[in-house]
This record gives structure tokens, C-alpha cells and sequence, in this order.
């Protein structure tokens, strides 16, 4: 079932009007989307970083050069996540600047195999230094992104965004993305997350100059937050209360880390069973 994007839009803004937070949650298989849309996840996420998550490599290959980011999302939206979903608006991560597509064609297969809304990912937002600025000169760089949200949103996807400083967010704001995303760093935490990540507080302002960036230049635009320290419910909850937050995209914090938790916990327990 797709949505529309005023139907996903108002959904949202009604949880937040209920002083409610937004979860956008990603799912690397079928069976976790199938727990996460029976739960009551507001959006579900299918990124190819998923798929390399979900098994057991870190979410950071993603954005490396070892598969067609376009072709793995469009293969496990069609044969693993959509067929069960029933309620939830599913996104798909588009890598933007894929310069082997046509977009347009590509993002109209998503839509006709059931994908509401879209979200730049992989993004060259995480690049820096030499290779994010070679990039930029040569059209590949962020404003590229930018341009195929646009033109997503005109063939009726909700738009939202990965944005890593306050430029990237004005410039989401003004090319009228529905959503953006404050991206903070690589989810900390279990066998494959970060070792070392910034402090919450740190978190915190990053997060908070991010979001009035683009509030200042669209204010209705709905501002989550994801990444580094942000992982479990009381950490959310810290953002939440101290940023124009009002919602929060889990990824590893949702699939991963309580897959890890949760087997390791029945392997021992399994284990201690006696004869």
C-alpha cells in the first residue's frame, strides 16, 4: 500500500500536535519490518546499509563502493520488506548522485512497487576533505541530492533528509524538504557500532544548531535526530527535550543492537540448560 504525502505528513504533525515523538525506524529484513508495522513505527526505512547491518558488517559499508545502493533497496523493498507491511509508510534510501540512472524512471519504480518516501542515503554528506570536494566540482556533490529529493517530491514522495551541518540544512529548508535528519555519526554500541562516539551534550548542539538552520528558513519543517550517542529511549529522550527535535530515526538502535542483545541472551540461557 503507498501513501500519499500530505496522508504521511499529517499523521506526523498530529503525533507531534499530541505531544507525541515521531519514529522512523529502518528494517534490513522482513521480518523486522513486519514487527516494526505491527508496533506502530510512523515510517520504516530501507536502507542498503540495512541489508550489510543485518548481516553483521558495519552499517558505515554502506557507503562504500561494494554493491548498487539503488539495486539492493529497490530488490529488498519488492521481495523482503513491502510484502509485509500493512500500515506503515515504507521510504526507500536513494543514492542521489548515481550518475548511471535515469532518476526519474528509477524513482518511478519505487513508487510502483510501493515506496512512499524517499531519504538521501548512501549521501556524500558524510564525506569531507579532498574527496567530498572533488566531488562537488564534479556535480556529484550534495546539491545533487538535493536536486533528486526535489524531483521526488514532485512525483508525489515524502521527502526526507540526511544532513550533517547547518549549511546542508538550509539547504534542504529552501529546496523544500518535508523532513530533514540530523545526523550526529555512526550509532555507538555492540559488535559492529563505533567504539568511541562524541558526548550526548556534544550530540546535543550539533543537533540543535542543525535543526534551527532549517527552521529558520522553513518553520514547519519536522526535525528528527539519529546517530553517535543517540541510541536508547532516555538518550532520545534527552535530545528530544533539548533540541527542536520531535522525533528520532533508529537504525542499528532498533535492528541491530537488540537482535545482538536479545540472541546473546537466549544463547546463554540455552546453554545453561542442564541434563
Amino acid at each position: 500500500m503507498r501513501f500519499e504525502r500530505e496522508q504521511v505528513l499529517a499523521a506526523m504533525r498530529a503525533r507531534v500536535a499530541q505531544g507525541k515523538a515521531i519514529l522512523a525506524a529502518a528494517a534490513g529484513n522482513g521480518l523486522v519490518a513486519r514487527v516494526e508495522d505491527k508496533n506502530g513505527a510512523d515510517a520504516i526505512i530501507v536502507y542498503n546499509s540495512g541489508r550489510y547491518r543485518m548481516n553483521g558488517i558495519a552499517s558505515i559499508a554502506g557507503n562504500l563502493p561494494i554493491g548498487d545502493a539503488n539495486a539492493i533497496v529497490r530488490e529488498m523493498g519488492k521481495e523482503q520488506i513491502l510484502p509485509q507491511v500493512k500500515h506503515t509508510p515504507v521510504v526507500a534510501g536513494i543514492y542521489g548522485v548515481d550518475p548511471t540512472r535515469d532518476m526519474e524512471a528509477f524513482l518511478q519504480e519505487l513508487a510502483d512497487i510501493g515506496y512512499s518516501g524517499v531519504i538521501n542515503f548512501p549521501t556524500v554528506g558524510k564525506l569531507s576533505g579532498p574527496i567530498r570536494q572533488e566531488l562537488e566540482q564534479v556535480g556529484l556533490g550534495f546539491a545533487r541530492e538535493v536536486e533528486r529529493l526535489r524531483l521526488a517530491a514532485s512525483m508525489g514522495f515524502f521527502t526526507m533528509a540526511y544532513c550533517y551541518c547547518p549549511e546542508e540544512a538550509r539547504m534542504l529548508a529552501e529546496a523544500d524538504i518535508d523532513i530533514i535528519v540530523s545526523h550526529v555519526g555512526l550509532t555507538a554500541g555492540g559488535d559492529v557500532g563505533v567504539r568511541t562516539a562524541s558526548p550526548l551534550e556534544a550530540a546535543v548542539e550539533k543537533t540543535r544548531a542543525i535543526h534551527e538552520a532549517a527552521l529558520k528558513v522553513k518553520p514547519d519543517i519536522l526535525c528528527l535526530c539519529h546517530g553517535g550517542p543517540i541510541v536508547a529511549p532516555a538518550d532520545v529522550q534527552y535530545v528530544v527535550d533539548n533540541t527542536p527535535a520531535v522525533g528520532f530515526v533508529a537504525a542499528s538502535s532498533i535492528e541491530r543492537l537488540p537482535v545482538e542483545g536479545s540472541v546473546g541472551e537466549m544463547v546463554g540461557a540455552l546453554k545453561a540448560v542442564t541434563l
